[in-house]
């Protein structure tokens, strides 16, 4: 890690003033939400309690945020050290995720000035899932922001701080990976109890939270390849070339994505409900099979011999893995949830701005920390001429061939 220094460069970009001006939207529609009440910028009604911001920023939000979580499976319980320089990334994206999928729950509240009550002792209902979902989650931000902290403790020159840390990092890792075991199993939980709400093809009382983990995982290790391979378009010529690493995680996605969908099959033709998913004029099998040919084109990878190194492989898998998953979670929490009695339900255009700022924010986020701390491994001066000449090197002979 002696290599992993800022990238430096310009800090307002043609990003920055593409993705900020979205950002500023999304904080003025939450004053005017705090002040104004959740529906003056929400389309929800009586039928349906939670919409966009649950369904997407927290529930595929934080889903996106399991890569630091994925990645000290990884590291640290599988020993795979040689994903080490993927954590601080990782860590970085998971700790935006996080704080930004637990923002979008408090301003879902209704009566959002309650909140406080939840950490009162004398207010635990120890028999709510959503209890238990909110306290690992808060727990985890704590966790995910103490594995960061070397990063700007060690830039700031706090040694002392940095070398207490140090010393309980091994408990802080332990307690990291196993909390989201927990809330992002509960996640699947929480639709069991809406019962026949939820479309059968998509309701399991078994295997909800199964499902739930799985696409956690999947997510987790396909967003280290999607956010590295667009770290590597973005920076191309700093950052040493990490696509083998990224061929190793597609291959464990993979596994993952064939174990979820022998399950998801298994549980449809167990219960009889296969029949749910055939047929050409279902928006329900439309929407499952989505889901199963997403997932099932990085499956399709494996085979392709020397592209499933190309970054532009790597790429597309990972955000077919990414958009696959996350379908999961927007149908049985959304999409294939119906309330009855005629209710429905479409994001309003301040929902949907408020959703698209929480992401514009994370990436301007990103882009400047990684811009001004020491989170990505950075080739020196000398290392980039020796790529740039093995680079030009490889263009010059494969002109050669063609002639």
């Amino acid at each position: 890690m002696n290599n992993v220094r800022p990238v430096g460069g310009k800090l307002i970009t043609a990003s920055i003033l593409f993705f900020a001006p979205l950002a500023l939207i999304c904080l003025i529609l939450i004053v005017k939400r705090m002040f104004l009440g959740i529906g003056s910028v929400t389309a929800l009604n009586g039928g349906y309690p939670w919409g966009l911001w649950i369904a997407f920023d927290l529930l595929v939000g934080t889903g996106f945020a399991c890569g630091g979580w994925a990645l000290a499976w990884a590291v640290y319980i599988f020993n795979k050290g040689k994903y080490h320089a993927l954590v601080r990334p990782a860590l970085l994206a998971s700790l935006f995720g996080y704080s930004l999928g637990g923002l979008s729950i408090t301003i879902d509240m209704g009566r959002y000035w309650h909140l406080p009550y939840f950490y009162l002792p004398g207010q635990f209902n120890t028999n709510s899932v959503l209890f238990e979902t909110a306290v690992c989650m808060t727990i985890y931000i704590l966790v995910v922001t103490l594995e960061f902290a070397p990063v700007w403790l060690g830039f700031f020159g706090f040694k002392k701080l940095f070398n207490k840390l140090n010393k309980i990092m091994f408990f802080v890792i332990a307690l990291g990976a196993l909390l989201p075991m927990m809330h992002q199993s509960s996640m699947g939980s929480l639709m069991i109890v809406a019962g026949h709400k939820v479309h059968p093809a998509w309701q399991s009382y078994e295997m909800l939270p199964v499902f739930s983990l799985l696409t956690a995982f999947i997510m987790g290790f396909s967003i280290v390849i999607f956010e590295g391979s667009l770290v590597r378009a973005g920076l191309a010529g700093k950052t040493p070339d990490e696509r083998h690493l990224f061929t190793k995680l597609t291959r464990v996605s993979a596994v993952l994505i064939a174990v979820f969908l022998l399950c998801r099959f298994g549980e449809l033709i167990y219960h009889h409900k296969l029949n749910y998913v055939i047929g050409l004029f279902k928006f329900e099998a439309w929407m499952f099979w989505a889901e199963v040919w997403l997932m099932t084109l990085p499956l399709l990878t494996l085979f392709l011999g020397e592209k499933r190194s190309d970054g532009r492989w790597l790429f597309i898998s990972a955000l077919s893995m990414l958009l696959g998953a996350a379908l999961w979670r927007m149908d049985y929490s959304l999409i294939m949830y119906d309330p009855g009695n005629g209710y429905k339900y479409f994001p309003s255009a301040q929902e949907l701005l408020i959703s698209i700022g929480f992401v514009s924010i994370e990436i301007c986020a990103y882009i400047l920390i990684i811009r001004l701390f020491p989170v990505l491994p950075v080739l020196k001066e000398a290392q980039k001429e020796k790529s740039e000449q093995a680079i030009a090197q490889k263009i010059a002979r494969s002109e050669q061939l063609s002639r």
